[in-house]
């Protein structure tokens, strides 16, 4: 006899790492750190977790403080830096805080040492969280200046055996340019690797494309605060665009 209830869709990814940027976190511009939007934030990774999926997660710090920008005007880069990995540091308390104001258990750790808010980054630690069920942020990039968070979070994604890399961002996938200043431009669904850094079309950095490309972790870039994306491309659902191998399997 055959059950009356319809089987539940099951995630394609059972181990993710989720890429913020800091001005995901800055809807409005006269907040560095938007409760609204980090609660909506919070909410969408809440309902992933709650279908199994194991997340990881790295923000940037460019709500708060961006590195290159101060050493473009005349900081010493180190020093820039480590200013923009303390505030990756802020916005992953700050997304600690909402993720356990929704039920989820969530630990941060940084690739320096803040043991009065943070653990140290140690990656079974981390893979250990993961497997008991805690969302981990990882926090302060990859410890070293002239790395960005994009390449912290091929790192960590590598680190932790994650199946994909899920970059939000507030348009819809890879575009041949700029589509909120180029309404003509040409969206992808599937683009190669190689494709995207011979067309330099800023998804992530070469480097954090160069690690994905080695290790076979695919990118899906895609609209973060549209109500339920994240659960969408979970699932398997064509939502935004993806960045994989060099054939569009």
């Amino acid at each position: 006899m055959m059950s009356g209830a319809a089987s539940q869709p099951q995630p394609v990814y059972r181990r993710i790492l989720l890429k913020l940027s800091g001005e995901a976190l800055r809807m409005d511009r006269q907040l560095e750190i938007d409760p609204d939007v980090v609660k909506r934030i919070a909410r969408e990774i809440r309902d992933v977790k709650e279908m199994g999926v194991e997340i990881g997660i790295v923000i940037g710090g460019g709500n708060i403080f961006r590195g290159l920008s101060a050493s473009a005007r005349g900081m010493d880069r180190v020093a820039a830096d480590h200013m923009g990995m303390l505030a990756t540091v802020i916005n992953s308390l700050a997304l600690q805080d909402f993720l356990e104001k929704e039920g989820v258990p969530t630990r941060v750790m940084s690739a320096i040492r803040l043991e009065a808010m943070a653990e140290p980054f140690i990656r079974r630690r981390a893979v250990s969280h993961l497997e008991r069920g805690r969302v981990v942020i990882f926090a302060a990039g990859t410890g070293n200046p002239y790395f960005t968070t994009d390449t912290a979070a091929a790192l960590r994604a590598i680190e932790t055996s994650a199946q994909a890399i899920l970059k939000a961002t507030k348009v819809d996938g890879i575009y041949t340019a700029d589509p909120l200043r180029h309404p003509g431009a040409k969206r992808f669904d599937s683009i190669t690797y190689a494709e995207v850094i011979d067309r330099q079309l800023g998804v992530m950095d070469a480097t954090a494309i160069t690690f994905c490309r080695e290790n076979r972790i695919p990118i899906i870039i895609f609209k973060l605060l549209e109500s339920g994306n994240l659960k969408r491309v979970i699932l398997g659902e064509k939502i935004g665009s993806i960045v994989q191998g060099e054939t569009h399997d």
